[in-house]
């Protein structure tokens, strides 16, 4: 829109209270682990939240690479290795144990300079009895990669253990440069045993129902991108995720697959569950639109409006009018603009002129949106000097 007011309303229902950052929109969840949590968070700050986990867990206790590698590792000394979760060290250890090659593989590992992604992953190592050398302060895989990269790697055995899927990038880099890698798959992701939640997720996300999309690994994000490819939606998703709805990723190494597809994402400053929610709550009142309208403050939600610092949730119909009139506030828009601009439930311009009525009362002042005569409707656009 051509005008925004960038302060955000302070205030809710009661006088004095303000409204939550995440008030009035919709998010979508796609964690398998830790789902519960994120959901927490979001809905403490005041967003609705649709869960559809895109993958499931599959620990690999008894597979058959997993117990190579782990000989391999057992076999020959190592010189390095690199701890990208905690999760997923845990597990090895734990599945060399229950081989008889835990004691082992924590002997080699010992003789070894471990690396970690994470604090996760580094504490994991710590629990295990053993010491980690470095770990890079953004948690970043690719900078893991870097600081090896740095040094000499001509005939050193290194062990990366997986964190769900292969790093062929990394693993590829570092054999490149001489390295004997040891690829360690202690897990693997699969498609959810119930794909009808991601398929209506798939579904929100391209009617527009949903305002942002969450994701905490890069296989949630391959999932719903496949998920979508199968019923035909793939560049569709791609576009709404470019356009509309917003797609937040824990780091860098979730947003890959998006990026790729020249999806732009937004990340938080650190790679935890929190931060990612407190940037989703400053990201999305940033990028709605506010005007003054007929001396009233109006912010625009997802699917509620802030008037005056008071959310006003609002159906579809009367929803979608508001957006269309606010996308150029003061200019007037025809009837039938409104009527293309309205989804499934308004069929004709009746219709229209019935959900502005709805509008006008929610809005609580009949003047925010003013009749013209014979030509359609406009906000009571007040501009603001510069």
């Amino acid at each position: 829109m051509s005008t925004a007011l960038t302060e955000a309303a302070v205030a809710g229902d009661e006088p004095g209270t303000p409204v939550l950052p995440l008030a009035g929109w919709t998010i979508g969840v796609t964690a398998a682990r830790r789902a519960d949590e994120l959901g927490n968070l979001l809905e403490r700050r005041g967003a609705k939240v649709v869960h559809a986990p895109a993958i499931r867990l599959v620990p690999l206790p008894d597979d058959a690479e997993l117990l190579a590698a782990t000989r391999t590792c057992v076999e020959t000394p190592i010189d390095l290795a690199v701890a990208t979760t905690g999760i997923g060290f845990r597990g090895w250890v734990e599945a060399a144990e229950g081989w008889g090659l835990g004691e082992a593989l924590l002997e080699r590992l010992s003789a070894a300079r471990v690396l970690c992604r994470g604090p996760k992953a580094r504490g994991a190592v710590r629990a295990a009895g053993l010491v980690d050398a470095w770990s890079p302060a953004s948690e970043s895989s690719s900078e893991v990669l870097e600081h090896l990269l740095g040094e000499d790697l001509e005939g050193r055995r290194i062990a990366v253990q997986l964190h769900g899927e292969p790093l062929p990038d990394f693993v590829e880099a570092l054999r490149a440069a001489g390295a004997d890698v040891v690829e360690v798959p202690v897990y693997r992701w699969e498609p959810p045993e119930d794909t009808a939640p991601l398929v209506r997720m798939v579904e929100q996300v391209l009617c527009g129902a949903l305002d942002a999309v969450t994701f905490t690994s890069a296989p949630a994000v391959v999932s719903l991108l496949r998920t979508a490819a199968a019923s035909g939606d793939e560049e569709r998703l791609l576009q709404a995720l470019r356009t509309r709805v917003v797609p937040v990723c824990v780091g860098p190494v979730t947003a890959a697959p998006l990026e790729r597809r020249e999806v732009p994402t937004v990340q938080p400053g650190r790679a935890r569950l929190g931060a990612l929610v407190r940037e989703l709550g400053e990201v999305l009142p940033a990028r709605s639109p506010g005007v003054r309208v007929a001396g009233h403050a109006l912010q625009l939600r997802g699917s509620a409006v802030v008037v005056d610092g008071r959310l006003v949730p609002l159906p579809p119909v009367p929803m979608a009018l508001l957006r269309a009139l606010a996308h150029h506030p003061g200019r007037v828009v025809s009837r039938a603009e409104l009527l293309r601009a309205a989804p499934g439930g308004a069929t004709d311009e009746h219709a229209v002129e019935m959900a502005v009525t709805r509008l006008r009362s929610a809005l609580g002042d009949p003047r925010c949106v003013q009749t013209v005569v014979k030509r359609g409707y406009r906000l009571a656009y007040d501009p603001v000097d510069a």
